[in-house]
């Protein structure tokens, strides 16, 4: 849905894989020379724009603010990933999405996460998410220019999270383009810990960041109680 969440998904495990070894080949990768280009420019426009626009946010913002606004775009978020609970047959997840937003918005007032204080979990669910749990195959790794990681399914899954965005539903043009600007800005401020880490850790910063999405995307699909994979015959041999 968001600009930068896809970046996310891969930066979340930054952390925790910023020890592991990565393999120069991936064969749902059939596309790296395109998607190196790609991720070339989407890391030439984050150091020329986004990077500073969240650095600036960041320090000219106080943290009271910015968990506010991150706290605003969470709870319109959770509009969307109750659905998608929903489509998934996770009846009881979205409609705790569902009383997350009534929580949020008429106790905290949109900016207040009263909700996870109430122990009401928040989820991270989106139509790629919900087209995986149905079956869909992920198809190739592929690299969205601006969006960043992806893969065929869920560049779909993109498309119809976009469409079904809150804020892009929004009729008054500048009201919905400040909405956009401002959660783009926030999200990238949020991921400032993280990309520094990020080039401290990766030998091969696409690399690091391909591997660590698809196996985020397939954790959250199987809700992190991913089937083992099938060894390929070049896993086979070295055993």
């Amino acid at each position: 849905m968001r600009t930068w969440k896809r970046y996310a998904a891969a930066l979340a495990m930054v952390a925790t894989l910023a020890g592991c070894a990565t393999t120069a080949t991936n064969p749902n990768d059939p596309l790296e020379p395109f998607n190196r280009a790609m991720f070339q420019f989407n890391e030439g426009l984050d150091n020329v724009l986004l990077k500073p626009a969240g650095e600036a946010y960041r320090a000219a913002i106080p943290d009271l603010v910015r968990t506010g606004v991150t706290n605003f775009f969470s709870n319109i978020e959770d509009l969307w990933i109750g659905a998608n609970n929903l489509l998934q047959g996770k009846v009881e997840e979205g409609l705790t999405d569902f009383m997350r937003v009534l929580v949020n918005t008429f106790f905290g007032f949109t900016v207040l996460d009263i909700a996870s204080d109430a122990g009401m979990t928040k989820h991270g669910e989106d139509f790629g998410q919900t087209l995986g749990r149905w079956g869909v195959g992920s198809g190739p790794y592929l690299v969205l220019p601006i969006f960043g990681p992806s893969t065929f399914r869920d560049g779909v899954g993109l498309a119809v999270d976009f469409r079904a965005d809150p804020v892009v539903q929004v009729d008054h043009v500048p009201t919905r383009n400040t909405l956009y600007t401002g959660r783009v800005v926030s999200d990238r401020a949020n991921l400032l810990d993280a990309s520094r880490i990020l080039e401290e850790a990766a030998l091969d910063k696409y690399i690091f960041v391909r591997d660590s999405y698809l196996q985020r995307r397939r954790s959250l699909i199987y809700d992190g109680n991913p089937p083992r994979e099938a060894l390929t015959a070049n896993d086979e041999s070295r055993r």
